[in-house]
């Protein structure tokens, strides 16, 4: 599909998006979507190669977008993703918290130090990533729009993910809480819990912690409903309908992106 710089009529024309851990998988589809539906566009991740790749893929494509290098684990640097794309542009009109680390821990094989790197990235990266771009939204008296990528492992999730979970479901509540704190400043902020998705990212854990091979993919398909992973293409979508004008009212929703039911029973 042909990614078209301020698309007349687009979802998310002429707004400012913010895409951390933007430069691969679900994150990349975010930004590439976005782009399509005219938003200019900054994505942050650690390493620059695939940064500025996506950033030349989107240009190239007629879009407007800018990388900018950050460690979402640093407060600091959270907070300085979003100082970046004010100063680069004058304000912030929509970010997306989607970083995440996936290392496995069980509660009994966890060490403090995995538990506070799940932390860094899944809670309080994103906390301090919003807590900079709500400051932009507040200080300018405008509306602005939040997505957190969250996952459907916060209802539980499986015993190998404990302080990814930990980390996950405190997201979840800070989505809430910052919703109904600013749902006055017409601030909308919503959460996807998503299921299991093909990525780069997924692809990588899978055969580093589960010692999958090159058809896990195929396997895992047969025992899911619809019969194939969820794709980032489909979130980015959904991503960008949460971000625009089209949701409406809708904030503080933390809505589960998955293909099975919570509570359902066999």
């Amino acid at each position: 599909m042909a990614l078209l710089k301020g698309q007349p009529g687009g979802l998310l024309e002429d707004r400012v998006v913010l895409v951390n851990g933007g430069t691969q998988g679900v994150g990349a589809a975010i930004a590439r979507a976005a782009v399509r539906e005219g938003a200019v566009v900054a994505v942050t991740g650690r390493r620059p190669e695939p940064g500025e790749a996506l950033v030349a893929e989107l240009t190239a494509a007629g879009g407007e977008a800018m990388f900018v290098r950050a460690d979402l684990a640093d407060a600091e640097q959270a907070k300085g993703s979003v100082a970046r794309v004010v100063a680069a542009h004058g304000r912030i009109d929509c970010l997306v918290n989607s970083a995440g680390l996936t290392a496995r821990g069980t509660l009994l094989d966890t060490t403090p130090e995995l538990f506070d790197a799940h932390v860094a990235v899944n809670l309080k990266g994103p906390f301090f990533a919003m807590q900079a771009a709500v400051a932009d939204m507040v200080a300018r008296k405008a509306p602005g729009t939040i997505v957190n990528i969250i996952t459907s492992s916060a209802h539980g999730g499986q015993p190998f993910l404990a302080p990814y979970v930990a980390a996950k479901a405190g997201l979840v509540g800070l989505t809430r809480n910052a919703a109904h704190a600013h749902r006055f400043d017409r601030i909308r902020i919503n959460g996807l819990n998503i299921g299991w998705t093909a990525t780069e990212g997924e692809d990588a854990t899978q055969r580093t912690f589960h010692g999958a091979g090159d058809d896990w993919q195929e396997q895992a398909a047969a025992r899911l409903p619809m019969g194939r992973l969820g794709r980032p293409d489909e979130i980015a979508d959904f991503v960008v309908l949460l971000l625009s004008d089209r949701s409406g009212v809708v904030t503080g929703s933390v809505i589960d992106w998955d293909q099975n039911v919570l509570g359902g029973l066999d």
